[in-house]
């Protein structure tokens, strides 16, 4: 999926980042910009094609999950011949890309382009499918030769303060999620009432990743009274793209650095925030400086609207999915054969966010297309030991 990677990946951070001629300050070559063009224009020339098989193979793949790294592996596993099925929780394939990364960034036909693409390559979606509640993984283990877990991370992290009952607080994804069904058409009623809408108010956003990014430019775009992002390290020490902060900042976007949230204040709605300001004392296991809270400091934010960016932690799989067998490391990621990604369960592999943890879009691909792999050589070795036996 080049022209997603080319849209949306921290290339200032990666490639280009790494770059020798940026280091050598002549400018870095713009990898991404050069990756967007060339794809969008293989597309426009007709020169992406359905996959056409040369021999159709028995053995089939359940795919959990319709994000990059479901996507990924379902298009490798299908240049192979074999039969795919992906299931999805959401109404539309895509995962993040979909509802979670806003469209000015990563245009929807872009991502429904590519779904197409593979459905016309014989890949079969099942959306609105929820494993444990319409099927458990031992009866999708049944039904297939072989199951790729790639559901990401969505399980908002918390910031358990005073007034965290209070009206008008939310989420990132349900936030960003609206704003993106709104902007593919459908009737989202949260955002129709004005409640998951930031026009006309005073934003504040918690938090300094790529997704707080999402939501503060977002929230720009729906005509907010103002946008302020809450930090509480410096601009240096920001793990979001500095591109993307640069963005925000032009766009009008106040950042308050070294701040934490204290408290939220209002009665039934938030009506302010009341913050600590933040010194940053010795390095801490992250090799960052660890933020330490200035004696004395607090102070108040005007907002009528608080979207918590926090980052994401994963679902307890085992017990959602009815499969209580299945192993999870001490970070509730599922725990996987470091060369083969395959879980505890016998033809069970997972990929992408929910082995290693939130990440980036690049790395759920690269994780989904190497599962394939491993999951190329169990059905070949599958296939070798039922021969054998007849």
């Amino acid at each position: 999926m080049p022209e997603v990677c080319g849209r949306i990946c921290p290339q200032d951070r990666l490639c280009e980042g790494n770059c020798v001629i940026e280091q050598s300050g002549h400018g870095t070559v713009t990898i991404g910009s050069v990756e967007k063009y060339i794809t969008d224009n293989a597309w426009e020339q007709g020169w992406v094609n359905p996959i056409k098989i040369k021999e159709e193979k028995r053995q089939s793949v359940g795919i959990i999950g319709a994000g990059p790294a479901g996507l990924a592996s379902a298009e490798q596993l299908r240049k192979l011949g074999y039969q795919i099925t992906v299931y999805d929780k959401y109404d539309r394939a895509g995962g993040l890309l979909i509802y979670g990364i806003p469209n000015f960034k990563l245009e929807k036909y872009v991502v429904q382009r590519r779904t197409k693409l593979l459905e016309e390559s014989g890949i079969k979606f099942i959306q609105n499918f929820e494993v444990g509640k319409d099927a458990t993984l031992n009866q999708l283990r049944e039904k297939h030769d072989a199951i790729l877990i790639a559901t990401g991370v969505y399980k908002a992290r918390e910031v358990e303060l005073q007034g965290n009952d209070l009206e008008n607080i939310y989420p990132a994804m349900e936030f960003l999620t609206a704003s993106n069904k709104k902007g593919l058409g459908d009737k989202v009623d949260l955002f129709d009432n004005g409640k998951l809408n930031a026009e006309g108010k005073d934003v504040v956003v918690i938090g300094g990743g790529d997704t707080a990014m999402d939501c503060v430019r977002t929230s720009i775009r729906q005509n907010a009274k103002s946008v302020k992002c809450l930090y509480r390290r410096d601009k240096e020490n920001m793990p979001g793209s500095a591109r993307e902060v640069a963005n925000a900042e032009e766009e009008g976007v106040e950042f308050v650095w070294l701040s934490s949230p204290k408290k939220f204040i209002g009665t039934n709605k938030i009506e302010s925030l009341s913050v600590d300001k933040i010194i940053l004392g010795q390095i801490d296991d992250s090799g960052r400086r660890k933020p330490e809270i200035k004696k004395n400091s607090e102070f108040n934010i005007k907002t009528d609207m608080v979207i918590k960016a926090l980052g994401f932690d994963p679902e307890n799989l085992p017990k959602l999915f009815g499969s209580e067998d299945l192993q999870v490391t001490r970070w509730g990621t599922l725990k996987t054969d470091f060369d083969t990604m395959e879980t505890n369960l016998p033809g069970v592999f997972a990929a992408g966010d929910i082995i290693r943890g939130a990440s980036l879009v690049v790395w759920a691909i690269k994780d989904g297309r190497d599962a394939s792999e491993s999951i190329k050589n169990f059905l070949i070795n599958k296939e070798i030991k039922k021969e054998k036996v007849a």
